[in-house]
C-alpha cells in the first residue's frame, strides 16, 4: 500500500485526516461526483415517473431501476481488471469526462421526448460510467491513508459522498421548480448534473501520477486477456476472505429488501398518499425521504467506525439487519406517509453500517492488486440482486404499491440474510 506523504502512522479521526492534502483531493473528488449523481439520478426519476407528458407503471419503474443499476453488472468484470491495470488517476479523469458526454446525451434525449429502450440505454451508459468512478475511487483510498485508519476515512467519505449525492437529489427538485415538470424543463434539470462531473475531473488531476496505484499489476499484458479475468479472479480473491464472502451475503439481503421496499414506496408517493400536514406525497414526498435517508446515511457514517471498533464488525452486521427487518415490518407495513418516512431513516441507516462494513472488509483483507476487480464484481452482483428484486416485485405490485405480502417477504429476507452472514463468516478457507 502506498500512503501519501507526510501521513503520520496511527488511527486518526475524520478532523485529522482532512490535515492531509491527498485525502481531501479525494474526499472533493468524491464529492464533486456524488452531487453529480444525485442531480442526474432525481432529474432522471423526475422526468420519467413525475412527468406530466409520460406515464409509468410498475414494470416501467422496474425498468428505470433497471437502467439505473445495471451499468455494472455489465461492465463490472471489464472495469475491474482495468482499474487494477491502468493508472487510477487517469481513470478519474477521463472517465468524469466521459460522463459528462453522456449525462448530456440524456438530457438531450429527455428534452426530444424519447423514452424506452433508448432514454434507458443512454442512462445505462451514464450509470455505467458512474459506477466505474465510485470502484476507482474505493480502491484508491487505502493509497492516502495508512491502514489503522481505512475504516474511519472509508466511512467519512462514503457517508458524506451519500449525503452530498442526496442534496444534488434535492438541488434536482428544486431546479425542476424553476425550469418546469415538462419534458423540456426535465431535460434542462438533468443537464445541470454535468458540472459535478466536470469539477470531479479537475479536482483529480491535481494527483501526482501514479498516486492512487495500483501499486502491483498482475495483469496479462494483452488487455483482452487481463478483461476476461477481471470477474473470476474478483470470486477467487473475494472468495478467499470469508469476512468479503459474508458481507457480500448481508448485503446482497438488504439489497433486495431494499429494491422491493423502495419500488414499493415510488408507487405509494405516486398513486396512493396524500398529502399530510407538512408531509408530502408525490416527488416532494420522495425529496423528504430522501432527506430523512441523507440524515440515516450521515448518523451510521459517524457512528459506524465506533461502533466495529466496540462491537466488532460481526455484530454490527447483524444489529445492522436487526434493526432494518423491524423498520421494514414496524413502520412499513401500516403503509401511512409518517411511518414510510421514518422507515426510510432508518432502513437506510442500516444500510449503511452494512456497506461500510463490507467496504472496510474488502479495503483491509484483500490485496491491493485485486481490490478493483473485487469491488467491481461488488458492485455487479449488488445491482444484479436488487434490479431481480425490483424487476420480481414488479410483475405483482398494485399500481397504488399497497401490498403488504411484498413487505413481509422483504422482513423475512432480512433475517435470512443475517443467518447466512454467520455460515459464510465462519468458513474455512483451504
Amino acid at each position: 500500500m502506498t500512503i501519501s506523504a507526510g501521513v503520520a502512522t496511527g488511527r486518526r479521526g475524520p478532523r485529522e485526516l482532512l490535515k492531509d492534502p491527498a485525502f481531501r483531493r479525494l474526499l472533493f473528488t468524491r464529492f464533486a461526483a456524488s452531487w453529480g449523481d444525485g442531480v442526474f439520478r432525481a432529474g432522471l426519476a423526475g422526468a420519467v415517473l413525475f412527468n406530466p407528458e409520460r406515464g409509468a407503471d410498475p414494470l416501467a419503474i422496474a425498468g428505470g431501476f433497471a437502467a439505473l443499476l445495471l451499468p455494472y453488472s455489465l461492465v463490472g468484470p471489464f472495469a475491474g481488471a482495468l482499474l487494477d491495470r491502468w493508472d487510477r488517476r487517469k481513470v478519474l479523469i477521463f472517465a468524469n469526462l466521459l460522463r459528462g458526454l453522456a449525462i448530456l446525451a440524456s438530457a438531450a434525449a429527455v428534452g426530444f421526448g424519447l423514452g424506452g429502450i433508448g432514454l434507458f440505454s443512454l442512462a445505462l451508459a451514464a450509470e455505467g460510467i458512474s459506477r466505474f468512478i465510485g470502484s476507482g475511487l474505493s480502491a484508491s483510498l487505502p493509497h492516502v491513508v495508512e491502514e489503522q485508519s481505512v475504516v474511519t476515512a472509508n466511512a467519512f467519505a462514503t457517508t458524506i459522498g451519500s449525503v452530498i449525492a442526496v442534496i444534488g437529489g434535492g438541488c434536482a427538485i428544486g431546479l425542476r421548480a424553476l425550469f418546469g415538470s415538462d419534458d423540456a424543463g426535465s431535460a434542462y434539470t438533468t443537464a445541470f448534473a454535468v458540472l459535478g462531473t466536470l469539477v470531479a475531473a479537475f479536482i483529480a488531476r491535481g494527483f501526482a501520477r501514479g498516486v492512487l496505484g495500483p501499486s502491483v499489476v498482475d495483469e496479462p499484458t494483452n488487455p483482452f486477456l487481463a478483461v476476461a479475468r477481471g470477474l473470476a479472479d474478483g470470486a477467487k480473491h473475494a472468495w478467499r476472505a470469508p469476512s468479503v464472502t459474508a458481507g457480500f451475503v448481508a448485503l446482497f439481503a438488504h439489497r433486495a429488501s431494499f429494491g422491493v421496499s423502495l419500488l414499493v414506496t415510488v408507487l405509494l408517493m405516486r398513486n396512493y398518499f396524500t398529502d399530510h400536514g407538512l408531509l408530502r406525497a408525490g416527488l416532494p414526498g420522495l425529496g423528504q425521504m430522501a432527506a430523512l435517508a441523507g440524515a440515516g446515511l450521515l448518523i451510521a457514517g459517524l457512528l459506524t467506525a465506533r461502533l466495529i471498533r466496540r462491537a466488532g464488525r460481526v455484530r454490527a452486521v447483524l444489529g445492522a439487519l436487526v434493526v432494518a427487518a423491524i423498520a421494514q415490518s414496524a413502520l412499513g407495513l401500516p403503509m401511512v406517509l409518517p411511518c414510510a418516512l421514518l422507515a426510510s431513516f432508518f432502513i437506510t441507516g442500516a444500510g449503511q453500517v452494512l456497506k461500510l462494513c463490507v467496504d472496510s472488509s474488502i479495503q483491509l483483507d484483500v490485496a491491493d492488486e485485486a481490490r478493483g476487480r473485487v469491488f467491481a464484481l461488488y458492485d455487479t452482483l449488488f445491482n444484479i440482486t436488487q434490479v431481480a428484486a425490483v424487476s420480481l416485485g414488479a410483475l405483482i405490485v398494485p399500481d397504488d404499491g399497497r401490498s403488504p405480502g411484498l413487505l413481509i417477504a422483504a422482513t423475512v429476507c432480512y433475517l435470512v440474510g443475517g443467518a447466512g452472514y454467520l455460515v459464510a463468516r465462519r468458513r474455512t478457507v483451504r
